[in-house]
């Protein structure tokens, strides 16, 4: 079960960091015409999800404070989800349902046994689940 979370969160967290980095890539372009779904700006929006996509996907990566980590994920996929493509057909919404759910396996599961969380944090039961 561990070695599979470990793929899990790798596999996941790598698609993520993927989306990330081709936003980052498109930083200049993107800052004033990115969607403000929560009324902070699009510059500070497209930050805020960079850091979520990025920041947060190298920590789940390493599997370092990975349930905090994926809090960040979480939220930016919910908004994207339910306010920004709230109109939009299903298909426009899918992507970030499937992320939805696939962060939220990985924020009730953990890390696993192969992760920094386990040797730092085994003791925690919110960080180990052991």
């Amino acid at each position: 079960m561990d070695f599979a979370l470990l793929l899990f969160r790798i596999l996941i967290a790598s698609l993520m960091l993927y989306h990330g980095l081709t936003k980052l890539l498109n930083y200049e372009t993107l800052k004033n015409a990115f969607p403000d779904p929560v009324g902070l700006g699009s510059n500070v929006s497209l930050i805020l999800i960079l850091f979520a996509e990025i920041g947060c996907s190298i920590l789940i990566i390493a599997g370092l404070l990975t349930r905090l980590a994926a809090i960040p994920i979480i939220v930016g996929m919910a908004v994207a989800a339910f306010v920004v493509h709230a109109g939009d057909p299903f298909a426009a919404k899918e992507l970030a349902l499937l992320n939805l759910g696939l962060f939220t396996v990985l924020l009730i599961a953990g890390a696993g046994s192969f992760s920094v969380d386990h040797y730092l944090f085994r003791k925690n039961k919110l960080f180990s689940r052991k």
